[in-house]
């Protein structure tokens, strides 16, 4: 007999058993971490519209959030200070699916330029998604507005679909509302 623990007393040849078994148990856990970081997918969606307006007044609507439940067909909400470092509430309703909330940090925020965020699934790693929206000035009085999102994490296989599908219909919804509204005022 060997004594393991204090009190506990376990034979000498069962304690292999338990040895091998703990190691097999940590071995499996190390196993599917890794299968799993390694399968981990990215998925892009990348869309743009060209806007017949300057991106001041394109930034404006954009940057507008109180106003977005009254036009934004996508975004219904951002709620926060939105400045760099800070976590907003952003309340997304893609077409056909169901809508999410959720509290990004933003990365960016360039007047007239770009706004970005990155936002997890809850935590890091498991889904993640960095939304960009950019403004570039054509020079001529328009503005090419890019509104898109990287997206990491080990479940981004399981939601390829309604990504290509939902979520892209909604960034292209959001982008020709935008472009409507720019553009008559």
């Amino acid at each position: 007999m060997i004594f393991v623990k204090s009190k506990i007393r376990i034979p000498l040849d069962l304690c292999g058993v338990i040895i091998k078994r703990n190691k097999m148990k940590y071995l499996t856990t190390i196993s599917l971490i890794t299968f799993l970081s390694a399968t981990a997918t990215a998925k892009e969606i990348k869309t743009e519209v060209l806007i017949n307006a300057t991106p001041e007044k394109v930034w404006a609507i954009l940057t507008d959030f109180e106003n977005y439940p009254n036009w934004n067909p996508f975004i219904k909400l951002i709620k926060g200070e939105v400045k760099i470092g800070n976590k907003i509430i952003v309340k997304i309703e893609p077409p056909e699916a169901k809508g999410m909330t959720f509290k990004p940090k933003i990365l960016t925020f360039e007047t007239n330029k770009e706004l970005s965020w990155l936002g997890h699934l809850l935590f890091a790693g498991l889904f993640d998604g960095k939304h960009k929206f950019e403004l570039i000035d054509n020079g001529d009085g328009t503005t090419t507005f890019r509104q898109s999102e990287k997206f990491k994490g080990v479940l981004v296989p399981l939601f390829k679909k309604q990504l290509d599908n939902n979520t892209k219909k909604g960034f292209e919804e959001m982008n020709r509302k935008l472009k409507e509204i720019a553009e008559r005022k």
